[in-house]
């Protein structure tokens, strides 16, 4: 899904075209954010997700990109990613990723959130919290120009320390006028990660993938996009835009509702 061209260094102007962008995201996530419940249906959200995207004057990024059919991802339980909305009723004990990214003015912000239903087991509750926690641990490690290595130091032991494991099939990305730029962004350290950098200027996801059980995925080969876990084990993730700057990472897709660093599940 990554397109191979040089990396975008966005002027001031474009990086607050970037931070707009970012906020709308954040404000349709806090928007979907209380129906989020037992008893909507997967494709419920999606319609809201979609209505309010098109009633601002906005478009939903994955809506038709390399024909995916929906306005969101929606991913319950041991989907790790791209989970297709559809008729499937949330009920108690569920976790669900609801990851959106809205193109304002033809730049992009992109994000994704986990959210507990109610009373869910210990381990959805704990490879919840690794995820949310290895996100901003990989964010407070970054420093203008460091390797994009650096996230994958972060949230590799972390994770493991916690008796979880990294998805490696599926990355963080570039981010701006297109959906997915260089640099890639595994969340693991492997050779080119320890030689990409990122500058000031460059816009990016974090979005760690953290399994229950094994790291290994299968694709649903019915639909082609479904992820899940192999072993059947529950999986969460998190993920924020980010914009670094002269002085640092820039979180743009902050919502006002939802989890802040250092949140407890």
């Amino acid at each position: 899904m990554l397109t191979k061209q040089r990396k975008l260094i966005l002027s001031e102007t474009q990086r607050d075209m970037m931070r707009a962008a970012g906020q709308a995201n954040a404000a349709l996530l806090d928007y979907v954010r209380p129906h989020v419940k037992p008893g909507i249906t997967t494709g419920k959200i999606d319609q809201m997700i979609h209505d309010w995207t098109y009633g601002h004057g906005y478009r939903a990024a994955t809506l038709g990109y390399q024909k995916y059919p929906k306005s969101c991802c929606t991913s319950v339980n041991e989907v790790i990613c791209h989970g297709i909305p559809d008729d499937y009723e949330l009920k108690e004990g569920d976790i669900i990723n609801v990851d959106i990214t809205t193109v304002v003015d033809g730049w992009h912000g992109d994000q994704s959130e986990t959210f507990l239903l109610g009373e869910v087991s210990d381990e959805k509750r704990a490879v919840t919290q690794c995820a949310f926690d290895c996100m901003h641990l990989a964010i407070d490690a970054l420093t203008p120009g460091c390797r994009v290595a650096t996230i994958g130091e972060a949230v590799v032991p972390e994770a493991e320390g916690r008796g979880f494991t990294v998805v490696r099939e599926y990355v963080g990305h570039g981010l701006g006028k297109q959906f997915h730029l260089d640099p890639s962004i595994p969340h693991f350290p492997n050779r080119q990660s320890r030689i990409d950098r990122l500058f000031p200027g460059m816009c990016f996801t974090i979005e760690p993938m953290i399994n229950a059980g094994s790291r290994y995925t299968q694709c649903d080969k019915a639909d082609g996009w479904t992820v899940r876990t192999r072993d059947g084990r529950p999986s969460a993730q998190f993920e924020h835009s980010i914009l670094m700057t002269e002085s640092g990472p820039e979180i743009l897709t902050q919502t006002k509702d939802g989890p802040q660093k250092g949140h407890k599940f």
